[in-house]
């Protein structure tokens, strides 16, 4: 993942110098883009859920500024808040689950989470019920930051950004983000069979839905 966000960055910055070199936020722009670009190296790197909920939030902050960046344009404006709404809902349910897995296991860092949680699983020390609801706010802040059912309605408005934040953020980085904290966090996911359940219905209406909007759109960018 950071060679992937490494990569696509410094790619995309190279675009940009000719793509915005008449805009007036110009500098503004490449500030907004190293920031979150940054953010999305801290978020990879985490080695526990405090250092994946901080990066979490500034990536979502700065997919804010980069898809408002022409705020004075109504449609942008609107488009940045109901992204960023939207990304709350999602973040509410990963900060309560992350307090959940807390309070079930002591530790924030992934090696003594896992550890522990399988112990208590082995053990039927838990309640199934509490860990399942947590498992699913934790899932929730991953189906907002990919754009997944039900949380995908922020998506088509966002492209009203600039060119190259569309490439940025949707197709390499920020809505892969959501995949990568699923991957993170498989070991807690894959002991409770109806979270992986649930994960494959969400995927799968997410592919439908998306290819069936994907016909009937007629913006080459928005589809």
């Amino acid at each position: 993942m950071s060679i992937l966000i490494t990569t696509v960055g410094i790619m995309v910055l190279i675009y940009s110098d000719n793509y915005m070199a008449h805009d007036q936020g110009y500098l503004r722009f490449f500030a907004y883009m190293s920031f979150f670009s940054t953010s999305m190296l801290g978020l990879v790197t985490s080695s526990n859920l405090i250092q994946i909920y901080i990066f979490w939030e500034l990536v979502g902050l700065c997919s804010y500024l980069l898809i408002g960046f022409w705020f004075t344009r109504p449609v942008a404006a609107n488009a940045c808040q109901k992204a960023f709404v939207t990304n709350r809902v999602g973040d509410f349910g990963l900060l309560l689950g992350i307090l959940g897995f807390y309070w079930l296991t002591g530790s924030f860092e992934f090696r003594d989470l896992f550890e522990i949680f399988n112990n208590l699983i082995y053990n039927n020390e838990v309640n199934f019920l509490f860990v399942t609801l947590c498992t699913v706010l934790l899932f929730a802040g991953a189906v907002a930051k990919s754009a997944q059912f039900p949380l995908h309605v922020w998506l088509p408005d966002a492209m009203e950004g600039p060119t190259p934040i569309s490439a940025l953020i949707h197709a390499a980085t920020m809505v892969a983000a959501g995949i990568f904290l699923v991957a993170r966090l498989l070991p807690l996911f894959r002991v409770i069979p109806y979270i992986m359940y649930l994960i494959s219905v969400i995927g799968i209406i997410t592919v439908l839905l998306g290819a069936t909007l994907a016909v009937a759109q007629k913006d080459i960018k928005r589809g």
